[in-house]
Formats: C-alpha cells, sequence, structure tokens
C-alpha cells in the first residue's frame, strides 16, 4: 500500500472504523458526564449522528471521493443530535468540503481538511468553551498542519495526531474546574479521540466488522398466511427512499430512471420536482434502487420492509396512493398561516400543557434522548406556517434546533433558545401575534428569562459537584447553574432545591411531577410548599417525565 497518500477507499474504511470504534465506546463515554445523572448521553448522541452517516456511506459501491464526502456530509448533518452531535457533523463537514474535489490526499492535504473542520465547528458555537471536543479537534489539527510538510509516512502522520489528541484530552480538566472536581475527562473530547482512533485501526488494516451498517431486516413474525400466497409476491422488497437531488432531473432522465425501476421491480412511483424525488418501488434488490438514486443525489428516509414476511398488500398497494398525496401537499408552498409552534417535550403531562398552549408539533425527546436535525426539519416541514417558533427546552438541542433552521429555505424559523420545560411554556404565554417575529423572539427570551428551573433526580455514581458529596443513590436538585441540594428523601431534596432558588421577588412556584411520583406524594410537597410560602402562588402540574421526579420553576 502506498503509504504517501489514500484514495476514496481507504477514506471510506477508516470512517466506518472510526465510526464502530466509537459505537462500542459510548456507553463508557455517557459514563463521563460530569453531572452522575442517569441520562448521560454524549456518547450516545455522537454515535447516533456518526451511524447516520454510516449508514449513507455502506450503500456505496467503490465510490469516488466526492460521492463519499456528501454521503459523510449529509448523513451526519441530518443525523445530529445533541451539542456534541452537531459539533462532530459541523468537523466532518468542513474536513469534507476541503477534499470532496480530490482524488488522492496526503498529509496536506488532510492537515488542510482537519483545519477546515475545526474552522467550521468553531463557527456553530455560539460561545465556544476551552476544555471540550472543540480543543482535543483544534489541537489534532494544529498537530497535523506542523507535521505534514516532513511526513513520508501517513501511518506515522495519523499515530502523531492520535498521540497529541490524547494528550490534550488529558489537560481538559485543567481548562474545566468542572471536570476537575468531577474527576472526568470531557465526554465530547473522548468521542473524537475513539473516531480518531478507529480510523487509524481502519488505516492499518485491523479486522474490521462492518455488519452494524447494514440494515437490519424487519422482525420475524408468526406468517397466517398458506405458503402459497406467499409465494404470489414476485417482488419480495417494498423500497422507499428520498432523493435530495443535486440538480433538477432532466425529462429524459426521469423517463430513465422509471424503465430502470420497471425492468427490476413493480409499483413504482416515482415523483420528482426540482429539489427531491420521492420513490417507492417492489423489487427483490433493493441496494441497487439506492446506488442508481445515489447517482442523482443524497439519499434520505429510506426503508425496505421484507413483504415475504409481513405480507401485507392493502398497505403496499395504499402506499402509492399516500404517496401521489404527500407529493401533491410538498407542492404547496404556500403556507396556511402566519405562525406556528414546534416544542420538545418528554412526558405525556408536559405535552398535554403544551397542546393546550397552542402547539403545533411536539418532538418526543429531552434529556434523555435528543431529537436529530433530521426530526427538527421532519417536524418544520408538516407545520404548515410562514413562521415557526422553534423551543428546544434543552440546552443540549438548541445547536441541532439552529441547525434546522439553517437548512430551511421556503419558512422563517425563529430558535427561542429555552433550556427548560418551564422556559419553554413561559415563552409560548409570552407570544403576542400582533408583533412581528424579531420582537415576539425578543419578548418571549425577556419571559423565559425570568424563570428560576430546578430537577430532581437520583445520583449514578458516586463524585464531588459544587463543593457537594454525592453518593450512588442520592437524590439530587440540580439547577440553572449547578448542584443545588442533595439528600436520601425525594420531596425533602425537592423542598431544599426550591429554597435555593427562593428570593424576595418570588411570586410563582411551579411544581411538575414525574411518572416515578404518585399523586398523594406530589399532594405532599405542594402543602410542605404552600406552607413555607405563604406569599407564593404554588401550582401542582402532572408532567409524567421520566429521570426526572420533579421539575420545579420559580418566577
Amino acid at each position: 500500500m502506498n503509504t504517501r497518500t489514500i484514495n476514496a477507499s481507504v477514506v471510506s474504511r477508516m470512517f466506518l472504523a472510526g465510526a464502530k470504534n466509537l459505537e462500542a465506546k459510548k456507553e463508557w463515554i455517557n459514563e463521563l458526564n460530569v453531572f452522575p445523572v442517569p441520562d448521560g448521553d454524549t456518547g450516545t448522541n455522537m454515535t447516533m449522528t456518526i451511524m447516520s452517516a454510516a449508514s449513507e456511506v455502506s450503500v456505496l459501491e467503490n465510490p469516488g471521493m466526492q460521492d463519499l464526502c456528501k454521503a459523510i456530509s449529509s448523513g451526519s448533518l441530518r443525523g445530529a443530535r445533541g451539542n456534541s452531535g452537531v459539533i462532530l457533523s459541523q468537523l466532518l463537514r468542513g474536513f469534507t468540503r476541503a477534499v470532496r474535489e480530490k482524488e488522492e490526499l496526503d498529509a496536506c492535504d488532510l492537515a488542510a481538511a482537519m483545519e477546515k473542520g475545526v474552522e467550521t465547528a468553531y463557527k456553530a458555537v455560539m460561545k465556544p468553551k476551552e476544555g471540550t471536543i472543540l480543543t482535543v479537534a483544534k489541537a489534532a489539527s494544529d498537530r497535523a498542519l506542523e507535521i505534514c510538510e516532513d511526513t513520508e509516512d501517513l501511518k506515522t502522520f495519523f499515530e502523531e495526531i492520535l498521540a497529541c489528541a490524547e494528550e490534550m484530552l488529558a489537560r481538559t480538566p485543567d481548562m474545566l474546574a468542572v471536570l476537575k472536581e468531577a474527576g472526568v475527562v470531557d465526554s465530547g473530547g473522548q468521542g473524537l479521540v475513539e473516531v480518531y482512533r478507529g480510523a487509524l485501526d481502519g488505516f492499518s488494516g485491523k479486522e474490521i466488522d462492518y455488519t452494524q451498517f447494514e440494515r437490519p431486516a424487519a422482525a420475524p413474525r408468526i406468517n397466517k398466511e398458506t405458503p402459497q400466497a406467499e409465494a404470489d409476491i414476485k417482488f419480495g422488497y417494498c423500497t422507499e427512499c428520498i432523493i435530495l437531488l443535486n440538480r433538477p432531473l432532466t425529462d429524459d432522465e426521469e423517463m430513465e430512471f422509471k424503465q430502470f425501476l420497471n425492468s427490476i421491480g413493480d409499483s413504482i412511483v416515482l415523483v420528482a420536482d426540482d429539489e427531491i424525488v420521492k420513490l417507492h418501488v417492489h423489487t427483490n434488490h433493493p441496494g441497487q434502487v439506492f446506488e442508481k438514486g445515489l447517482t442523482f443525489g443524497a439519499l434520505s428516509r429510506i426503508k425496505v420492509d421484507n413483504m415475504r414476511i409481513e405480507h401485507q398488500e392493502k398497505l403496499f398497494k395504499d402506499a402509492e396512493r399516500l404517496a401521489r398525496e404527500q407529493a401533491a401537499e410538498d407542492k404547496k408552498k404556500q403556507p396556511q398561516k402566519d405562525a406556528g409552534f414546534i416544542v420538545v417535550s418528554s412526558g405525556d403531562g408536559l405535552s398535554e400543557i403544551f397542546k393546550e398552549l397552542g402547539v403545533d408539533y411536539l418532538i418526543e425527546g429531552g434529556q434523555t434522548m435528543n431529537p436529530s436535525t433530521q426530526d427538527m426539519l421532519n417536524a418544520i416541514e408538516k407545520v404548515p406556517a410562514r413562521t415557526i417558533y422553534v423551543m428546544p427546552n434543552n440546552k443540549n438541542i438548541i445547536m441541532a434546533a439552529n441547525q434546522a433552521r439553517d437548512m430551511t429555505e421556503d419558512k422563517e424559523i425563529i430558535v427561542v433558545p429555552t433550556q427548560t420545560v418551564p422556559q419553554g411554556i413561559s415563552a409560548l404565554i409570552a407570544y403576542q401575534p400582533e408583533l412581528s417575529g424579531e420582537e415576539n423572539l425578543k419578548g418571549m427570551t425577556e419571559a423565559y428569562g425570568a424563570v428560576k428551573t430546578g430537577q430532581v433526580t437520583y445520583a449514578v455514581r458516586d463524585t464531588r459537584l459544587n463543593e457537594k458529596d454525592i453518593h450512588e443513590g442520592d437524590m439530587m436538585g440540580i439547577g440553572d447553574h449547578g448542584i443545588l441540594a442533595v439528600g436520601c428523601n425525594v420531596n425533602e431534596v425537592a423542598k431544599k432545591t426550591i429554597k435555593a432558588m427562593i428570593d424576595e421577588d418570588s411570586e410563582v412556584i411551579s411544581l411538575y411531577y414525574g411518572k416515578e411520583i404518585g399523586e398523594d406524594e406530589a399532594n405532599a410537597l405542594r402543602d410542605m410548599v404552600e406552607e413555607a410560602y405563604p406569599d407564593c402562588e404554588i401550582e401542582l402540574n402532572y408532567g409524567g417525565q421520566p429521570v426526572y421526579y420533579y421539575i420545579v420553576s420559580v418566577e
């Protein structure tokens, strides 16, 4: 092997190996979360982000650099979840933009691409912090630039970059006091190091099991049909996808595409406009369908069902009609109303509260599962409004919402950067239909800025934070800026948390109890709070949220 340059095939192998190594370490990375709560999700978010890209890369057969870069960039961008996932997607986006026109990459090409990735990622973060994934990425990039011109062997080049990244990762606790107090390195930085480590394994020829990138077959079901009925299905796979076009199809290309599909299947629905193609076909060769589609653009919303197992013929006949109806809906360029609202919510009680406040679309998720950029785009597509206000209600979802905003061209998307559910509720109440989007953003931001939020959960490990010793199984009250209370009793910790939030200007205390708390226990907490703060209005609501026994707000 030529060790001075690499081609698209080697880049693909390195990328998939990096993705696999990250996936293998995701639970360990989750445990590096500074707060010892049962929802550490950095490893999960980064893995789901890179696996979204890996799925697109895995369907490419002998790709060129341009197709490979498009798959990596598009897949990671749409699959990005959480701040760490969004930053990872931006690192990959900048890197691929720098190399997509090249056929072979040498050390200087790779160093320049790493620099571009770091530049792109830093621009995506409003207030970059050192001691994070960004710091690790920049250190690796700087080292690559230092040594690239003297590099004759890429294996040595990659080994030095990995060593530099590991060294910087070890220093992150010296840059962020909260990491040092918790006794952990930055989890996002650790995730990036695992990607680098896996990529080096891929370059070195280490045996990598890539079967996890293959799309899983449908789960087996008990077949109640006769053998003859199953055999009557000529084409066994219902295959669907959306093609994000590089350019509009010509009439001849569209006809040739349909003829190709007709040669390998039936039940064909192909609806094209200037930007996308919606495709449905029954075939025995779904891989050939995707390979053909990739010649026109990137793939999205890929779906393959084994009809011989599921045998739901009526469903698939209806799919043709639904596909046409959906295509017609997509062509309705003019939204139906002036303003719409999208919020992220977790818990049936909280979701009902948001619905009562006029929310158009609820994205399931939150601290325990950060929605992806694609989830945001799907929601935006389904809300028929000229202007859409998006409330992430979690600081780890704001970047994905901003990324979806920047990818939307036909609607005005206003991200109201709420970090908690109570902030989202206050922002919605402050909306005034007669004001402009800019005026509403200002007013909604001022409204949620007056809200203090506390959340009560349990610790999953021993640690020390905010000068408080915490033991596994302890109850913790977490405020906007750190740990407020620690104890053994849920209601007592909730009461202490509220006490730490109250000041002389406080007027309203809202309590949202989770699915693990009974109504009687919640009423007991309300009575305790009413007795302690008789001058405040106390509101108790069922939230139904997982992980957090109580969410409390003080205004």
